[in-house]
C-alpha cells in the first residue's frame, strides 16, 4: 500500500478513536448532570440498592457519633468536623476523616524526610520545622479548607431553597394533603440539599419518630434559625389549632424579608469578607506553592539562628489574625 494512503488511514483511525472517546465522556458527564438535577442524594442512595434504614443511617451519620468521653478540645474539633461533613453532604464517617487529618500530615512528613535523605539534604531543627509545617498544610489544612468552602456553598443553597420548599409545602396543604404527604412531596420535588433532609425527616417519622422531633433534629444538624421557626410554628399550631397554611405563608414572607436583609448586610460587608478570605487563604497557598516550586527559597535560610523563633512567631501571629478576622466578619442578622 502507498505510504501516503497508509498514513492517511492511520490518521483517520486516530481521529475516529479520539472523537468516540470524547463523545463518550461528554455523554457520561451530561447524563450525570441530568440525573443530579432530577434526583437528590437520598434518592440516589435508594436507587443504588440501599434500604430506607441504611439511607437514614448514612444521612443521619449514626456511625459518626461524637463520644462524650473525649477531651473537651478534641470533642469540640470533632463536632465542628461533624457539622462540616453534614453541610458538605458527605457520607464519610467522622472517625475516618479525623484519622486522615492526623495520618496524612504524618505520612507526608515521613515522605519528605525520605526525599531529603535521598537527596543528601542536611536536616537541622529549622528545616524539620519547615517540613512539618508544609506537611500539616497539605495534609490537614487544605482538605479542611476545601470542606469549609463546600459546606458554605451547601448552607447558602439550603437557605435559598427553604422558602421555596415552604411554598411547595403550603400548596400541598391547600390541595388537601396531610402534613406527612406534603412533606413526602418535598422529598421527590426538591433537589439537594433540602430534598434529602426532608426525605430523612419522612423516614424518621415512618420509623416511629415524632414529626416535631425529626424536624428539630434537622434544624440542629444545620444550625438553621429558619428551620427552628418552622418547627415552632408547627408546634404552636398543633397545640392551638388554626390554619397551618396561612401561618406558614406568613412565615415564608418573614424568612424572605430576613434573607433580603441578610443579603444587604452581605453586600455591605463583602469587601471585609473578601479581605478575610484572601488574608486567610493566600499565605497558606503562597507558602505551599512557593515551597513546592522552589524549596531552596526557604531551606537556604532555615539554618539561620533567627529562623526558628521568627517562623514560630509568624505562625502564632497567623493564628491570632485568623481568629481576629473571623470575629470581625462574622456578622449576625
Amino acid at each position: 500500500m502507498n505510504p501516503a494512503w497508509l498514513k492517511a488511514l492511520v490518521l483517520v483511525c486516530i481521529f475516529a478513536t479520539v472523537l468516540l472517546i470524547v463523545e463518550t465522556v461528554v455523554s457520561a458527564i451530561a447524563r450525570d448532570r441530568a440525573e443530579g438535577k432530577a434526583v437528590n442524594l437520598r434518592l440516589r442512595l435508594i436507587g443504588r440498592g440501599h434500604s430506607n434504614a441504611e439511607t437514614m443511617q448514612l444521612l443521619r451519620r449514626q456511625g459518626s457519633v461524637v463520644s462524650e468521653r473525649l477531651p473537651p478540645l478534641v470533642r469540640g474539633l470533632a463536632l465542628r468536623l461533624e457539622r462540616l461533613l453534614v453541610a458538605a453532604q458527605l457520607t464519610m464517617p467522622l472517625g475516618r476523616l479525623m484519622l486522615g487529618v492526623v495520618l496524612a500530615p504524618a505520612v507526608l512528613f515521613l515522605l519528605l524526610l525520605v526525599v531529603a535523605a535521598a537527596t543528601g539534604t542536611a536536616l537541622g531543627f529549622g528545616r524539620l520545622l519547615m517540613l512539618a509545617t508544609l506537611a500539616l498544610l497539605i495534609g490537614g489544612m487544605i482538605p479542611i479548607m476545601y470542606l469549609q468552602v463546600r459546606a458554605t456553598r451547601t448552607r447558602k443553597k439550603m437557605q435559598d431553597q427553604f422558602p421555596v420548599a415552604l411554598d411547595v409545602f403550603i400548596r400541598g396543604l391547600r390541595a388537601g394533603h396531610p402534613i406527612a404527604a406534603a412533606l413526602d412531596l418535598l422529598t421527590v420535588e426538591m433537589p439537594d440539599p433540602i430534598g434529602s433532609e426532608f426525605g430523612l425527616v419522612v423516614d424518621e417519622v415512618t420509623y416511629g419518630a415524632d414529626l416535631r422531633d425529626a424536624l428539630q433534629a434537622m434544624a440542629e444538624r444545620w444550625d438553621s434559625d429558619d428551620m427552628r421557626m418552622f418547627v415552632t410554628s408547627l408546634s404552636v399550631q398543633a397545640e392551638t389549632g388554626g390554619n397551618l397554611a396561612e401561618v406558614l405563608e406568613n412565615l415564608s414572607t418573614v424568612i424572605r424579608e430576613r434573607h433580603s436583609m441578610m443579603l444587604k448586610v452581605r453586600a455591605l460587608s463583602s469587601e471585609g469578607r473578601m479581605t478575610a478570605v484572601m488574608l486567610t487563604a493566600l499565605p497558606v497557598l503562597a507558602f505551599t506553592g512557593l515551597f513546592l516550586m522552589n524549596p531552596g527559597f526557604y531551606l537556604d535560610v532555615a539554618d539561620d539562628p533567627a529562623f526558628v523563633p521568627g517562623f514560630t512567631g509568624l505562625l502564632l501571629f497567623y493564628v491570632v489574625g485568623f481568629i481576629w478576622i473571623r470575629k470581625l466578619v462574622n456578622l449576625k442578622v
